[in-house]
């Protein structure tokens, strides 16, 4: 059973946002306590493939249907952390998660493409092609190659670049929503493929990955970013002009910074002032007694839902890290209070190597369970900050 921390350990490490090696402490735990738990209670010895959540005592629900998205995250995280380094380990899960993707997910309908949903037992129950999910797929796929450039995995991403491209591109430019299409079309799904596209030009050095990246870093340009009123817009018609109101995402526009940060790396070309521009804006979006970034807001800075997701603070993190790259004054300082902010507020759960989900504007917890699905933002954020060394 997973080990449960005590209370009084938990307000201790509430009060420990002067850690002066926060990273340090929150890679320790990944290490020592999510990457184990994960591994052993997040995955079915019985029916295969990674488990969708854990009860808040660390317990996994085998029964809850399975998303393709959060089967492709978990074999992310523990790629990542093989080659890294972290979790040698990792290296046989993320091998036998793919081959749950690939056996189960994969056209099992016998179309191109990976379905939206998996029962318990492995069966489909949503035979969609969503977008977003298959952002996910490439991301996997390109950690899995990256740990030792098997040619097998090589050619399943260029059998997926050519469902992508064959299948899902859109007369106006980018990806559809999903096979069969659907409305509205979002930036999400979008962003998410700059991220896979650049992870997957890391992996190979296949210049048709950086081309791809321009292109979603143009539909951003000149349609995602409102830069009168210097937010990212969510949501748009099947020509991408945007769905009024615009209703904003924090976390995205956080995400988003860091992103360009990465494209900019791989291409050269500059984004600097996109991402000071979207990292002032999303400042706004912060709750007054805790600082960390709320759910949702308007175009104009109000906040109209205030409860707080824990994936915007780790997006938040990354996005000051970003910064702190580029030698913005206080990005290092700024980057270490969120994650020392994350570390307090999310992370210090009774179940080692859990996370709180989400929390209203008085500090309750609204989710009950412990999601996979934020595993992946995490480690990523944890990753990213023991790479730049703040």
């Amino acid at each position: 059973m997973p080990a449960i921390v005590p209370t009084s350990v938990m307000r201790q490490s509430a009060v420990a946002s002067g850690d002066p090696d926060i990273v340090a402490t929150l890679k320790a735990s990944i290490i020592d306590h999510s990457l184990p738990l994960w591994a052993t209670e997040g995955w079915d010895q019985a029916s295969g493939g990674f488990v969708e959540r854990l009860d808040r005592s660390g317990r996994a629900d085998r029964e809850a249907p399975r998303r393709l998205r959060v089967q492709a995250r978990q074999i992310y995280c523990f790629a990542k952390a093989a080659k890294s380094g972290w979790y040698p380990e990792g290296r046989a899960i993320a091998l036998k998660g793919l081959e749950y993707l690939l056996e189960k997910a994969k056209g099992p309908d016998g179309r191109p493409g990976f379905v939206h949903l998996l029962g318990a037992d492995g069966a489909t129950l949503d035979a969609r092609r969503d977008c977003y999910d298959h952002a996910f797929v490439l991301l996997a796929l390109s950690n899995v190659y990256a740990l030792e450039r098997d040619a097998q995995v090589r050619s399943e991403i260029d059998e997926f670049v050519g469902f992508l491209d064959g299948e899902m591109r859109s007369s106006h430019g980018g990806y559809l929503e999903s096979v069969p299409p659907a409305l509205p079309r979002r930036q999400n799904p979008h962003m998410h493929l700059l991220e896979a596209m650049v992870a997957a030009f890391d992996a190979t050095n296949d210049v048709g990955f950086q081309t791809r990246a321009g292109e979603l870093f143009a539909l951003f340009a000149a349609h995602f970013y409102d830069k009168p009123r210097r937010v990212l817009g969510e949501y748009f018609e099947d020509d991408w002009s945007r769905i009024e109101p615009v209703r904003v995402e924090p976390g995205h526009q956080a995400e988003w910074v860091w992103l360009l940060k990465q494209f900019q790396r791989i291409s050269g070309c500059p984004t600097a002032h996109y991402r000071e521009r979207l990292l002032s804006s999303t400042l706004r979006y912060r709750d007054e007694a805790t600082g960390c970034l709320t759910d949702e807001g308007d175009a104009s800075g109000r906040i109209t839902k205030s409860t707080r997701r824990c994936w915007p603070q780790t997006e938040l993190a990354k996005a000051w890290l970003a910064q702190a790259e580029d030698g913005i004054e206080g990005a290092h300082v700024q980057a270490r209070a969120a994650f020392a902010s994350l570390h307090a507020h999310y992370l210090s759960h009774p179940v080692r190597g859990g996370w709180y989900d989400q929390f209203d504007q008085e500090g309750r917890s609204l989710v009950e369970f412990i999601p996979a699905s934020t595993f992946y933002h995490i480690l990523c954020a944890v990753h990213e900050a023991d790479t730049v060394r703040i």
